[in-house]
């Protein structure tokens, strides 16, 4: 399985952009999909996830009521609708996919991994 994402880019704080990240196919263990970012000298952060089958969606708090998950299935793609975004926002985000229900908030919970995608914001 491979996963790729796109849709990074330059903004300015308070705009907005969206991800994608699409599957070259689904497996029956491919249960929750997530969005983790990473900054330089930081440690890979979950920031959101959605459960594939159920529609479930789950947000680290500092992106509730700016960010939001969304998926279409027929396309293997999940999204991240970013809005108001920070400068803190600034981080290369990837998308993943894991096995387990409601394990999401570790990357230790996921098994595929995107190439990840650049998302800067000025200030």
């Amino acid at each position: 399985v491979q996963l790729q994402a796109s849709g990074g880019g330059l903004v300015q704080a308070g705009g907005s952009l969206r991800l994608s990240c699409v599957a070259s196919r689904l497996t029956v263990s491919m249960n929750n999909m997530g969005w983790f970012r990473q900054a330089p000298g930081k440690e890979r952060q979950f920031v959101s996830a959605i459960s594939w089958r159920a529609g479930n969606t789950f947000y680290a708090d500092s992106v509730k009521g700016r960010f939001t998950i969304a998926r279409m299935g027929a396309k293997n793609t999940w999204y991240l609708q970013m809005n108001s975004l920070k400068p803190e926002d600034t981080a290369v985000y990837y998308c993943a996919s894991g096995p387990t229900p409601l394990a999401y908030m570790s990357p230790g919970d996921y098994d595929y991994w995107g190439q990840g995608t650049q998302v800067t914001v000025s200030s």
